[in-house]
């Protein structure tokens, strides 16, 4: 199934992690970082640092966001 979950490592300020959301969710968060001319590593870091729940929640809800402004 193309849309179910990926995982992808990823590294926040240094620190490796992973995270799993699904593949439409990794394919605008790298448009969104495209188009602030940042890695995605880097917005997720930024995302990570605002977030209050998990952190695949918190990506999901940024996207979210980001294509309803």
């Amino acid at each position: 199934m193309p849309d179910g979950l990926k995982k992808r490592s990823v590294d926040i300020d240094g620190h490796r992690t992973s995270v799993s959301i699904e593949a439409p969710f990794w394919d605008a968060l790298r448009e969104i970082a495209e188009t602030r001319k940042l890695s995605v590593n880097q917005l997720i870091a930024e995302i990570d640092k605002h977030r209050a729940g998990n952190l695949s929640s918190a990506i999901r809800v940024y996207v979210l966001r980001a294509f309803k402004n």
